[in-house]
């Protein structure tokens, strides 16, 4: 019997795994628009049709492909002991998660230029970073509140509480630009904790 009539076909999840790991190789070798259905498809050892039946357009897809690849977020959020170093401990995971999926910013930034819809791929990202931009801040705001670092007795408008990250989230996917450490502090230092702990947390 030949080896081709052995080999086992992929097939399923399988084949769908091989193709958008293809599919994330090509677009972290070439951009987004480079990126071809004919170079994916050599890539995964297959042929076009197999990718278009499954994703018509190539936004498409992208997106499945940065679903698939996106590595998985923490259970909880950092824990290092005091408000100051929680929320920049978080910053900094944002930035080095967002860097791992750096190809999805020629993503929005080719769709922008064309004035394409973004909605499928803005909700995406958005899921993405709710977790660490509203329920962790929660988290880390509970624990600060435990140990008396801010007042407990009234709740934070969700707008404060997810100030830090949407800021961040703005230069990295708006802005297109990685902020650095310093400017990371300087959200936490001369926004965001002189707002939570009146005036307690600030840095000079």
């Amino acid at each position: 019997m030949s080896n081709e009539s052995t080999r086992k076909r992929r097939r399923g999840a399988e084949l769908e795994a091989a193709l958008l790991k293809a599919a994330w190789g090509e677009l972290n070798a070439v951009g987004y628009e480079r990126l071809t259905y004919e170079a994916v498809a050599a890539r995964a050892g297959t042929s076009r049709p197999v990718l278009y039946r499954r994703w018509p357009s190539k936004r498409e897809l992208v997106l499945a492909a940065l679903r698939h690849q996106a590595p998985p977020l923490p259970d909880e959020p950092p824990d290092t002991g005091d408000l100051r170093g929680d929320v920049l401990a978080l910053l900094r995971l944002v930035v080095r998660r967002t860097r791992e999926l750096a190809p999805v910013r020629d993503v929005l930034a080719a769709e922008q230029a064309r004035a394409t819809d973004l909605t499928d791929l803005a909700t995406y990202l958005a899921s993405r970073n709710e977790g660490p931009g509203r329920e962790w801040m929660r988290t880390v705001l509970e624990r600060a509140a435990r140990r008396g670092e801010v007042d407990a007795a009234e709740p934070l408008p969700d707008r404060l509480v997810t100030l830090p990250v949407v800021l961040v989230v703005h230069d990295l996917f708006m802005a297109r630009r990685t902020p650095p450490d310093t400017e990371l502090e300087e959200i936490v230092d001369r926004l965001f904790l002189p707002l939570v702990t009146h005036g307690r947390g600030r840095r000079t």
